[in-house]
């Protein structure tokens, strides 16, 4: 069963099965945690993002780490169709409360 762990003071982490979505952390939660003001953190295809909503089917995904072997954008903006497609691949999920850094 997945569940939020609180980590330090406003970071919090997913924890399930392999650090992968199990079917208890349903995408309806993922996206009310993003209208909330939630910062989430995950890796997607091997490479470490931050993904925070911007505006209404708008969100911001950034780059954290790099894979030279697999070259991404630093900075993209995208919509509500593609965070949702990308849900179910999405890996060690993190939450953090405030503003982006």
């Amino acid at each position: 069963m997945r569940s939020l762990t609180m980590l330090k003071s406003n970071y919090f982490i997913a924890k399930g099965r392999g650090g992968k979505m199990d079917g208890t952390y349903t995408f309806e939660v993922f996206k009310q945690n993003l209208d909330d003001g939630y910062q989430i953190y995950f890796t997607y295809v091997r490479n470490r993002y931050l993904l925070f909503k911007t505006a209404e089917n708008c969100y911001t995904q950034k780059l954290l780490t790099d894979n030279p072997k697999n070259p991404q954008p630093r900075h993209s903006m995208i919509t509500y169709k593609r965070v949702k497609e990308m849900f179910p691949h999405m890996e060690q999920i993190e939450y953090k409360i405030g503003v982006a850094e």
